[in-house]
């Protein structure tokens, strides 16, 4: 079995895709979003020929809603998914933030403070950039600058008060969630674990219980929990002395032709697992391993779901280059997947493509 195959058709890398990104959201349960524009094109990948603009629109209209949920890091989510994603997995986010709340001065007086500034400087519908909501609590007597406000702002996503609005030029905004997502029914806490178990399991599978614990920031307990919770609706892999869980899988993974895919530096492909045996081609490890002329480029190549070079983009007037580094040589036919792959992304940002192997 090709763990790494059955993966791209369960996370819609490769067969069925979907037809707006903001179903791709759903359907991941939450996506790895610190790059943005690297988030984008993640979601653009597993849909039928979504360009940049249209991941960007549903992005604006609230469709998709980027906010720290966690571990700690950004994550897109689904609108109806935010209140009861965070009432399950920012608690385990503050335990982790606990040393740099206390080395920062940031209390619960600190932080009811802070949510009622917030609350009046956003509510009717109004969205303010990061500096301006920095400003706003500077002019309240609360000085956030730098880790201060990075960390007062986290606070504030997690406990479901402030998540992205739409964005202002470049410039990213925040609004309040009550004003942004209709109310929702409530879940209890199994509950929550269940949906976020099947979530993962169907998306990510075959999986791990650690992988599950590290990609949702749960204790290994919640994890195993949220197993038993939907384990009726997974499929158990043995492989290697190891236990995997998946979602029931449609069709065959197999396939006879070069699958190669140009994924961001965090796709959920890549970050969603504490395992990455299962993602790194073996030969490209041991190229990695004894090269000397520096790390990979910022972004991944996958052939057939595992690691096998990195690559990075500079965009240029009227174009984009994209500059490859592999690990290892393809054959003519995977070259011409490549080739494909780097131009699937030229259509993704509308611009001409060129690609550059160093």
């Amino acid at each position: 079995m090709s763990i790494a195959k059955h993966r791209l058709q369960n996370q819609r890398l490769v067969g069925a895709r979907f037809s707006t990104p903001e179903a791709v959201v759903r359907w991941l349960g939450a996506v790895q979003a610190q790059d943005y524009h690297g988030a984008k094109w993640a979601l653009a990948l597993r849909t039928r020929g979504t360009a940049d603009a249209a991941v960007e629109r549903a992005f604006n209209e609230g469709a998709i809603l980027r906010l720290h949920a966690m571990r700690p890091t950004w994550h897109f989510v689904a609108p109806e998914d935010l209140r009861w994603m965070l009432a399950l997995t920012s608690p385990r986010v503050h335990i982790v933030n606990a040393h740099m709340y206390r080395k920062l001065e940031l209390d619960e007086a600190l932080f009811r403070r802070v949510a009622g500034v917030f609350t009046a400087a956003l509510q009717g519908g109004r969205t303010l950039t990061r500096k301006e909501l920095a400003d706003i609590l500077e002019r309240e007597g609360v000085p956030a600058r730098g880790q201060r406000l990075a960390y007062v702002v986290m606070q504030a996503e997690l406990s479901a008060l402030l998540c992205s609005g739409p964005l202002r030029g470049k410039q990213h905004t925040y609004a309040l969630v009550d004003e942004r997502i209709p109310v929702a029914p409530s879940l209890t806490h199994d509950e929550a674990l269940a949906a976020l178990a099947r979530r993962y399991f169907t998306s990510h599978g075959p999986a791990s219980v650690r992988d599950f614990a590290w990609w949702s920031g749960l204790t290994i307990s919640d994890a195993r929990l949220g197993v038993e919770l939907v384990r009726p609706d997974l499929q158990r892999v043995n492989l290697d002395g190891h236990t995997y869980w998946t979602g029931t899988c449609t069709g065959s993974a197999e396939t006879t032709d070069p699958i190669v895919h140009l994924v961001p530096n965090y796709d959920e492909h890549v970050v969603a697992y504490k395992d990455h045996s299962h993602t790194i081609d073996p030969a490209a490890r041991e190229a990695l391993r004894i090269r000397t002329d520096g790390p990979l480029n910022v972004h991944l190549v996958m052939r057939n779901g595992l690691i096998v070079g990195g690559w990075r983009r500079t965009l240029e007037k009227g174009r984009c280059v994209v500059k490859v580094d592999m690990l290892m040589e393809l054959r003519p036919a995977e070259q011409a997947a490549l080739e494909q792959a780097a131009a699937d992304y030229g259509t993704f940002l509308g611009l001409p493509v060129e690609l550059v192997l160093v």
